[in-house]
């Protein structure tokens, strides 16, 4: 839906031969108004503004979302913030709202408009049945279906971290990891094994990730880590940037009985990952 309210600010930008901005609000406001424990965003902010840069946007202007702001009242809003950027056109969802308590609607913009701007509302987008919505992609990475919430996303869903020194057990049996510090507050998919495509550089690389707690050497829960075994790649990449796209989940996650169980199993993994790769690599 976000994508489709860009490319259509896009497609408007075009034909009157201007350039094209998006207006964000971070923090999350569910945060900061407390709807929300916890910040955990499928597109933190850095993510949104190379994501919007791949769509043909050429400004973003990120609103600091307060208490105090969310108490600004729409017509406010649209005279001190929108007016500002004197803008001639103005594309938004079919569900949006703004202003105190929400009370400004895609219908509020038009009535104040006063014919400064034209403005656009794109319908709700649907796809397999479902209306196309954060929450239902939360869901879907929520239960693992990481293919399905990338057709939702419209790409892969991605996160971005360092390489840092871990426990180095992958080595010490025969499959070194890549252990990755997140350096975004990301939604975590659920917990499991994974077939994923690694950004480092200007190279494109396939691994075996695993997301959670490695209970065959923790009795109790540890810090959750994902660490990723890049295949046919040799190298140090301690300190590098990875950026790191969930392709198909695997299995869950659990605890093994040895360590020789647990090779035999990192082989099956990674055959059945070399498959997939090989059926869905264009």
């Amino acid at each position: 839906g976000h994508r489709l309210v860009i490319d259509t600010a896009v497609s408007m930008a075009r034909t009157m031969d201007l350039p094209v901005g998006v207006m964000t609000f971070h923090p999350h406001p569910r945060v900061v108004l407390g709807q929300m424990d916890n910040a955990a965003y499928l597109t933190p902010l850095p993510e949104k503004v190379r994501q919007f840069q791949q769509l043909g946007v050429d400004h973003t202007y990120v609103v600091s979302f307060t208490r105090s702001f969310a108490a600004v009242h729409p017509e406010e809003f649209i005279e001190s913030f929108l007016m500002r950027l004197k803008p001639k056109g103005v594309v938004v969802g079919f569900d949006y709202t703004f202003g105190h308590r929400a009370q400004g609607t895609a219908e509020t913009l038009r009535e104040l408009s006063r014919g400064r701007y034209r403005l656009e509302v794109v319908e709700p987008v649907t796809l397999e049945g479902e209306k196309v919505s954060s929450t239902l992609v939360r869901e879907m990475l929520h239960e693992g279906c990481v293919e399905r919430a990338g057709r939702l996303l419209g790409r892969p869903y991605c996160v971005e971290g360092e390489v840092v020194t871990g426990e180095q057990r992958g080595r010490t049996i025969g499959f070194p990891t890549a252990n990755l510090a997140l350096r975004e507050p990301y939604f975590i998919p659920r917990t499991g094994v994974y077939v994923v495509g690694v950004q480092w550089r200007d190279r494109r690389l396939y691994g075996v990730a695993n997301l959670g707690y490695k209970p065959t050497f923790h009795e109790r829960a540890a810090q959750l880590s994902l660490e990723i075994h890049l295949l046919d790649f040799y190298g140090d990449l301690y300190g590098e940037t990875l950026r790191v796209e969930f392709f198909h989940f695997l299995r869950t996650e659990k605890k093994f009985p040895s360590v020789e169980a647990l090779i035999r199993q990192i082989h099956a993994d990674i055959d059945q990952a070399r498959r997939w790769i090989q059926s869905h690599r264009t």
